[in-house]
This record gives C-alpha cells, structure tokens and sequence, in this order.
C-alpha cells in the first residue's frame, strides 16, 4: 500500500471503538517511518496511532506538517484547535466522514418544528427521567431544566462541603469569580472541546442546537449538557473540596476520570443515534429510517 493510501472503510474503526482524544501542546507532529511521530519541546518522543485515536486535540505551541494532517483525514481522525488544557474550541480540520447522511438527518430534524421538539424533550428526558415532558414547549423545557440544575449545585455543594453562593462568573474578569466558579468554567469548557470534538467527527452540526439556540456551538451545549452532572459538574466541586486554590489542572485531571469512568466516549455516539432515530451510530454507515416508520 502506498505511503497513507486511504484504508478500507470497514478498516477504520468507529467512534465508539476508539481511545479518548489526546491532547498536545508545545511540539511537533510529523509523519515518519509510515506512522504520524509527535516530538515534543522538552524532547518526548512518540508514535501516535492516529487510526485508532478519536480526535487530536491541538494545543498552543504545536506545528503540524501537511503530511501529518494527510495522514489524520485518511483515518478519519479530526484534528481540533484548541485552547491550553482545550479550555477552548477554536477550529476543528474537516473529516471525510465518506457520506452526508449525519449532516442531512440533523438538518432535517431541526428544521422540523416537531422533530425539534421532540429531540429536545428527549434530551430533558435522559438527564431527568422521572418528569413526564411530552407537553411540554421548548420554552417550559428550559425553566424547568434551570430549577433542576440549581439544584443539582446545592446538592453538590451539600456533598462535597463546598460553600455554593450561585453560578456566578464574569468572562472578562476572570478573578472576580470565586474557586467554585472558576472550576465549573473550566471543567465546562474542557467538556464542550470533547464534546465537539465527537460532534464533528461524527458529522452533526454544531451550530443547529434543539434547547440551546444562541452563540456559535449550540449543539455542543445540548450536548454537554446529557453529561454535565456525570462529569463536570462533580468534577468541579470534588476538585474545590480537595483543593480551594485549584487553578483548574485538578478539576480537568478529575474530570477526564470521570469521562473515562462514566464511558462517555462509548455513550456519546449511541445517544446521538437514538436521539435522530438513525440505525448506525457509525456516521459511514448510518442510515436514516424512513419517515414512514416513525411518524
């Protein structure tokens, strides 16, 4: 085979078959030997098994060459642009995903006014299971997940003994927050860098949200949020009990056992599928179930 020949299709693992993102920053990612090589600032050096890597995550400091990017859109692996620690989303490399369906099924459902609704009650219904939502607007859904959610931070407060005043945080003034603030911010955005991450490579699309419908990412935020009182939330305040003054390298260290504890990676892609009624939660090989069937 030549040099990063595309693999077969059925060669590349799923999304839900491979290893959590990695994270790089301040280095090197090249291609060697017929294998992508990272060379990091302090003299680490290591082969990356880009196929079986669900995305890279690309920190400040890091150079790429072309033949690396080549290698990473052959094995359908995304390559994303993020913050330091990811504590931000800035770009992410196009995948060939081989096939449209993922973006066409999410389009579709969004622009229905019904199906809109009934995703988005979906999503209320797997993070609160015991509320009856079926008659309920959009609107209702997010007083109702407000109450829920200032709530979860009580409880979470009670648990850990971390005094809990309300979310409260200014994003120009860093400093003004208080520690528990800070941390549920960190952990938060640590969690929307994976979850776009796993959005993208899949190939929904996420600027068309069904709760969240401002900003640039809303469907990252529904997202997130099927998972935030799994991980970052407690995360957060498991942190802040440990250590008041966490600069936030505590909470993500926490909040990536989480993720891995709660298999999120493995969960993600299911729950999508079933949210969109696709019978493949494998975006080259999913396949829309006809309208017949589910009207």
């Amino acid at each position: 085979m030549a040099l990063f020949e595309r693999p077969p299709l059925e060669t590349l693992a799923s999304a839900k078959d491979r290893w959590t993102p990695i994270y790089l920053e301040h280095g090197r990612l090249e291609v060697d030997d017929s294998s992508v090589k990272w060379i990091g600032a302090n003299g680490l050096l290591c082969r990356i098994p880009v196929a079986t890597v669900s995305a890279l995550l690309i920190g400040p400091g890091v150079t790429i060459t072309h033949a690396a990017v080549k290698a990473c859109a052959e094995s359908n692996t995304p390559i994303c642009w993020t913050g330091e620690e990811s504590m931000r989303f800035y770009a992410f490399g196009l995948t060939p995903n081989h096939t449209n369906d993922m973006p066409r099924v999410h389009a579709t459902a969004w622009a229905d006014r019904k199906q809109r609704a009934r995703i988005a009650r979906m999503m209320f219904s797997m993070r609160f299971p015991d509320i009856y939502v079926e008659n309920k607007s959009v609107k209702e859904l997010r007083g109702m997940e407000g109450i829920r959610v200032r709530a979860l931070y009580g409880e979470m407060g009670a648990r850990y003994g971390v005094t809990w005043k309300g979310r409260n945080y200014d994003r120009r003034n860093w400093n003004l927050s208080d520690g528990i603030n800070r941390a549920l911010s960190a952990s938060n955005a640590s969690l929307y860098a994976l979850c776009s991450a796993v959005i993208t490579t899949l190939g929904y699309l996420p600027s068309l949200g069904f709760v969240h419908d401002a900003g640039t990412l809303p469907f990252v935020y529904d997202v997130a949020d099927l998972y935030k009182h799994l991980t970052s939330i407690p995360a957060a305040f498991l942190a802040i009990s440990r250590d008041p003054k966490d600069d936030g390298t505590l909470t993500r260290k926490i909040l990536k056992q989480k993720i891995e504890e709660e298999r999120i990676l493995q969960r993600m892609p299911k729950d999508l599928a079933k949210l969109f009624e696709t019978t493949e939660s494998d975006p080259q090989q999913a396949k829309r179930i006809p309208p017949s069937a589910i009207q």
